[in-house]
């Protein structure tokens, strides 16, 4: 069973969100892995600011260095920004992590 403290939960509900820049590797279907900015970051998605033919109709992968690959969803795209969700949000401690790693 997982614990989880008052303050997590009133940051989870708010929409936890940091600004960030960090490379990253991503991914959709079978085409080659592709570098990327991640700019923007919370336990439910993130926002890269370089995906060309990104299709809203693939699932993306996207690798966060140190961390195992994950799986996202594409919700938005502006040029070639484009905002995905998570197929499952991030753990608390695992967004933390990242936060300070790019802090």
């Amino acid at each position: 069973m997982q614990i989880v403290s008052p303050h997590d939960v009133d940051q989870l509900e708010r929409g936890a969100r940091v600004d960030l820049s960090l490379l990253c590797e991503v991914r959709q279907g079978t085409r080659p892995w592709k570098v990327a900015r991640l700019e923007d970051l919370s336990p439910g998605g993130f926002r890269i600011a370089w995906l060309p033919d990104a299709r809203e109709d693939m699932p993306l992968r996207i690798r966060i260095p140190g961390l195992q690959m994950l799986n996202a969803r594409i919700c938005w795209t502006s040029g070639n920004t484009i905002g995905c969700a998570f197929a499952e949000p991030l753990h608390t401690a695992v967004f933390e992590h990242i936060a300070r790693a790019a802090a």
